[in-house]
């Protein structure tokens, strides 16, 4: 399979996974105000979802950058990373990011930002210490593929739709304790009020795991994406490899990763925490590796 193979083949996944999270959350949503027999409950829900997803997005770097105690560097400070990055933009036609540095012996790296022109990549001390040039490389042009294939922005309508389904869940769950009842009182509306609010308390309890589920598998599918599209930029998808392999290898946790931001580094920032895989904010790094190494750029 060759490098171009790989990145269509991925995006393709992506979208059949978003495509399919959209038809799940309509249809918990359906049977939620169905069972509720109120449809302004559905609206507000939504309408609440995106008013605090709105301040997400435009703010969200800022806040992790914030969290983490990033600080930005530029080209007098940092000569090499900034050239690094500055000659893989002009390959891929994109706006030099601003770079972030955290002072943190653990190697790892992320990307934020909302858009191209927003972007930013965020390096750790340890990275920048314990590769090699092509090796850092490939890591700078993985985020930089995150930026220009726009996952940020995909994340977060990711993160309104699971927002959406946990909220109404809960909402659901409070509405059931407290002794909603249906208005309708016909016996045929009845039983079908009856039908949804049994399979409404079924998927309030297993629409939260399910979405959040959907959402790792999606953020598995975009690092694939990023891997094949930065091994792409670099032409050299043994750099990045050899990258992921040291990062994987190095025993060290990053002390300031948490599980909200841990989805956005390159490689899993849990060091030697095993977990099913369908519940992995990660691809297997052997998977990634096995996959660099055996593609073909002509």
């Amino acid at each position: 399979m060759t490098l171009y193979n790989q990145a269509d083949k991925n995006t393709r996944l992506t979208y059949v996974y978003i495509v399919g999270f959209l038809v799940f959350v309509i249809g918990v949503g359906y049977v939620f105000a169905g069972a509720m027999d109120n449809s302004v409950i559905l609206y507000g829900c939504v309408i609440f979802s995106v008013i605090m997803s709105f301040a997400s997005y435009w703010w969200s770097d800022k806040i992790v950058l914030g969290m983490l105690g990033a600080k930005e560097i530029d080209h007098e400070n940092n000569r090499e990373i900034y050239h690094l990055a500055e000659n893989l933009c002009i390959t891929a036609g994109l706006p030099v990011p601003k770079i972030y540095i955290i002072q943190d012996s653990a190697p790892n790296a992320f990307a934020t930002g909302r858009d191209a022109a927003h972007g930013v990549i965020c390096l750790t001390t340890g990275i920048i210490d314990k590769l090699e040039k092509t090796e850092l490389e490939g890591v700078i042009a993985h985020e930089l593929s995150h930026i220009g294939n726009r996952d940020i922005l995909l994340s977060t309508v990711v993160v309104i739709l699971v927002g959406f389904v946990t909220l109404m869940a809960d909402w659901f769950r409070r509405w059931a304790f407290f002794g909603g009842r249906s208005r309708s009182n016909d016996s045929e509306g009845g039983q079908l009020r009856l039908i949804l609010i049994i399979l409404a308390i079924v998927l309030s309890i297993l629409a939260p795991i399910a979405a959040v589920l959907m959402q790792l598998a999606i953020s598995r599918k975009r690092e694939f994406l990023a891997d094949a599209d930065g091994a792409l930029l670099t032409r050299y998808p043994e750099g990045l490899a050899s990258a992921l392999e040291k990062i994987s290898k190095d025993t060290e946790p990053l002390e300031a990763a948490n599980r909200a931001t841990a989805h956005l580094y390159i490689v899993n920032p849990f060091k030697g925490k095993k977990a099913s895989k369908l519940f992995m904010t990660h691809p297997p790094i052997e998977e990634r590796i096995k996959i660099l190494k055996g593609m073909d750029i002509k």
